[in-house]
């Protein structure tokens, strides 16, 4: 039986890839209860890592889409967290967003729209989130964005 998440992913053009593994010393996810806490996701996709700064060699569009990118790896450890059955998701309870930006770059939540929009038209309603969306210095090699989630699941 197909997941409805996985579907509706599908009809996106969205496939979930593998739960990328830990780079360092520290777990990609821990459950307490019925929440899901998941480490940073890199700006990584189909063509590896997105690296980028914004207001210096990158746009809000093209940082947007990184943004995504990371959402994409946060469904991913949910659904390993979840041991296959991403379907057991019950809400998106909150994102932090972290941009990598100059001093002077101030579009930070429209940089993390990229997520919130993706998880929202992929999820609906149980997609929707607080959220916080901040300005890095610099990120872990380089990368656009990198974003944690708390999940709600049963």
């Amino acid at each position: 039986m197909t997941s409805a998440i996985e579907t509706r992913l599908a009809e996106l053009g969205v496939t979930l890839p593998s739960a990328p593994a830990p780079a360092a010393n520290y777990v990609p996810f821990v459950q307490a209860g019925n929440l899901v806490f998941v480490s940073g996701q890199i700006s990584n996709g189909p063509d590896g890592l997105i690296k980028g700064r914004l207001g210096d060699n990158m746009d809000v569009e093209a940082g947007a889409a990184a943004a995504k990118a990371c959402a994409i790896s946060l469904l991913a450890q949910l659904k390993a967290a979840c041991g296959g059955d991403i379907d057991r998701l019950e809400r998106v309870v909150k994102l932090t967003g972290f941009v990598n930006s100059t001093a002077d770059f101030t579009d930070q939540p429209k940089v993390i729209n990229g997520a919130s929009d993706f998880l929202v038209e992929a999820l609906g309603d149980m997609g929707r989130h607080s959220r916080s969306a901040v300005s890095a210095a610099a990120l872990p090699l380089g990368v656009a964005v990198e974003i944690e989630a708390i999940f709600q699941i049963r």
